[in-house]
């Protein structure tokens, strides 16, 4: 028959129980963490990474861009599928690898005319290999109502795309329009913008310009 221990055992047996409970949870521990240097940052997860760049973002959401609201999470966007200028299928992974501002806007939305050579003026001061404005038009009558608003107000940098069936309103779950949506380059969203801003303002570049910053 198995002795009962006394109560002066008592204690060491919970400290032997509560050492081997701490050993075996530091074991999980080494087990799941992501491999990496000792400060973790060497292969941080994207969601780590660009969660890390939308707060940092918030600093920024002054003046112009006071709406600017960081993201959440930074979920995955969908890979929305739309049109060019000459109707050729544009997928939105299209732009992997460059920091993307989605503007989603209509030629029957007064603000959204109205910012339009705001988000121009952007394109042409910051726009390169590592950023670009895609002014997304979802008017139902396609690229030549809106390929005709954009000369009209004298649009010279802007590239023209169109999603005529609302599909990706839907999928970025827009709540209105003008909607603006800055997309990290791998194709998190980092936070958007709801309604019209002064987007050729120094607030504004200096926004993108700490999006793009390493």
């Amino acid at each position: 028959m198995s002795k009962i221990p006394n109560r002066q055992s008592l204690p060491q047996l919970a400290i032997v129980v509560l050492a081997v409970m701490l050993v075996t949870a530091g074991a999980v521990y080494l087990i799941e963490r992501p491999l990496g240097n000792a400060t973790g940052d060497a292969n941080q997860s994207p969601q780590t990474v660009d969660g890390a760049l939308a707060a940092r973002l918030a600093d920024y959401a002054t003046g112009s861009m006071a709406n600017f609201r960081p993201t959440p999470g930074t979920p995955k966007l969908p890979d929305l599928v739309f049109q060019d200028g000459v109707g050729k299928s544009v997928r939105l992974t299209d732009f992997a690898g460059k920091l993307v501002l989605l503007n989603v806007w209509a030629t029957w939305c007064a603000p959204c005319r109205e910012e339009m050579p705001a988000l121009d003026g952007l394109e042409g001061a910051l726009g390169d290999a590592a950023f670009q404005v895609v002014a997304l038009n979802v008017d139902a009558k396609g690229l030549e109502l809106a390929r005709s608003f954009l000369s009209e107000v004298g649009i010279e940098h802007l590239s023209l795309f169109n999603e005529p069936t609302l599909k990706a309103s839907f999928a970025l779950k827009t709540v209105g329009l003008p909607t603006t949506i800055l997309i990290s380059a791998d194709g998190h969203e980092l936070g958007r913008l709801v309604g019209p801003a002064a987007w050729n303002t120094a607030e504004a570049q200096a926004l993108i310009k700490a999006a793009k910053a390493p």
